[in-house]
């Protein structure tokens, strides 16, 4: 086993932007799609992880500490601290179940297509953590490797049938045809999204949906419609929250120049992401049109969907609108909302993942997908504050260092993160888990509440984004 965890734990530090060409290359050749064309399109899909981690680092480097900034203002004194994602992602690869657990998931994923029971092939072993982290988490609180490994393939199988039901609004609205998102942290919002947005319909002067269209962007919005405008526009809202403490202490001069710097950064990353992600796209065609034709022929009548990561849509102009907004939110509901004890930070700039389900379920109508992101981040607040104990345990026993964030990691008791608060789906099998004892009860509550929400929202979708156009309905 340790040779095995050896080679795994290697391949997993190359990282996606080498992982995943290797990956889409061997892939391609499987499918029959020859050396050239195969090589091609992986390192084409390299290309495109690379760009957009350069566009999203950029997003990071310029919110994260503006938005700490603000949270300085506002007086935020919690003992939890988001150290950010990387957390998730190291802690779940450190643990001794990582090794079982990816070749685990992987199998049951073929079994689960070869069965019928899935059409996602989710080639995006880069974020198996989130099945990991699940599996990490029960083994944790049980102490049984067993009833890890079932934690995580419960969870696994959740999520692709949550990226199979999803991936028409994938392909309609986000424009991804042949793609789905078995991405935990993001598509385990969308039943509740959905269910919620369906209610919000109801509401009168919340009725209207422009289908994420940038004309009618355009058209509501005027010149703010305009990705450029839009980017610098929330910088500036941005960049002056955020330059409160230097204006207060009389660094006028500095504070302007933070400020549109911010304000230019964030119009350039709304132009340049979708750019990127079409790059990405490029590779992944003819992949996924391969995998189609392979499934067609050994599977006749049905069609396979490629599964990504979510950066391949976060760049929808809606989605990055509503995200940056979000970001002063999301510290002002760290103050206000009972029973958080987590301080936003590391992943403040990465919410373009986290409301990406909200802003699809209200087909880019601007106060329906913020009142969806609020909701969201109210959760991702209370399980991540639910979490704490047992992630700081796991990162202690990684020896998990949050780089970056320098003495300020000392001044908090516990770690979590925005990223591991999302993970709702995780956090119900966790529950579910904990036999006996009050959890339990919570979780089992949970888990009947978010099945009924996804049962009372299952034909949402194909009302919505199947349906021809003269032919949709307001549910």
């Amino acid at each position: 086993m340790s040779a095995i965890s050896t080679a795994i734990r290697y391949v997993l530090d190359l990282g996606p932007a080498v992982m995943m060409p290797a990956l889409m290359t061997l892939l391609g050749l499987l499918l029959g799609q020859g050396v050239a064309k195969s090589f091609r399109a992986g390192l084409t899909v390299g290309v495109g992880f690379v760009a957009i981690g350069l566009v999203v680092g950029l997003l990071v480097g310029v919110v994260g500490p503006q938005a700490m900034a603000f949270a300085d203002v506002l007086g935020l004194k919690l003992d939890v601290l988001d150290v950010g994602w990387p957390m998730g992602a190291a802690v779940s690869f450190a643990s001794p179940i990582a090794a079982a657990l990816i070749p685990v998931v992987l199998l049951l994923n073929v079994l689960l297509v070869i069965a019928k029971f899935t059409r996602t092939v989710d080639v995006d072993l880069w974020n198996y953590w989130h099945f990991i982290y699940a599996g990490a988490l029960v083994q944790a609180a049980t102490g049984s490797l067993g009833l890890g490994v079932a934690a995580a393939c419960i969870t696994a199988v959740v999520i692709f049938k949550l990226a199979d039901w999803t991936q028409p609004a994938v392909e309609k609205f986000f424009g991804l045809p042949g793609i789905s998102l078995p991405h935990t942290e993001t598509v385990n919002w969308a039943p509740l999204m959905f269910a919620l947005d369906r209610i919000a319909r109801k509401v009168p002067g919340l009725a209207g949906a422009d289908e994420g269209d940038p004309a009618a962007w355009k058209k509501r919005l005027g010149l703010l419609g305009e990705p450029i405008l839009m980017g610098a526009s929330l910088g500036l809202l941005i960049g002056s929250l955020g330059a409160i403490p230097e204006l207060r202490a009389g660094h006028v001069g500095k504070s302007i120049k933070e400020i549109l710097t911010l304000s230019v950064s964030m119009a350039a990353v709304l132009v340049v992401l979708p750019k990127v992600v079409a790059i990405l796209m490029e590779g992944l065609i003819p992949i996924s049109e391969g995998a189609r034709d392979y499934l067609q022929k050994k599977l006749p009548g049905r069609d396979a969907f490629i599964g990504l990561d979510a950066a391949v849509v976060i760049g929808h102009p809606a989605n990055m609108a509503i995200a940056l907004v979000c970001v002063p939110i999301a510290l002002v509901l760290a103050l206000v909302l009972p029973g958080n004890r987590m301080l936003p930070f590391g992943d403040l700039a990465a919410l373009p993942f986290y409301v990406l389900w909200g802003v699809a379920a209200a087909q880019g109508h601007m106060v329906r997908a913020l009142v969806n992101a609020v909701v969201i981040l109210c959760g991702i607040l209370l399980i991540g504050t639910s979490l704490a104990p047992l992630t700081t345990a796991l990162a202690q026993a990684a020896h998990f260092d949050p780089q970056g964030l320098g003495a300020a990691a000392g001044h908090y008791t516990q770690w979590s993160g925005i990223a591991l608060g999302s993970h709702v789906v995780p956090w119900i099998v966790l529950q579910l888990f904990r036999p006996g004892t009050p959890a339990f009860y919570g979780g089992l509550a949970s888990a009947v509440a978010y099945a009924a929400a996804w049962w009372w929202a299952r034909g949402e979708i194909r009302a919505r984004f199947l349906a021809p156009d003269h032919e949709k309905v307001e549910r």
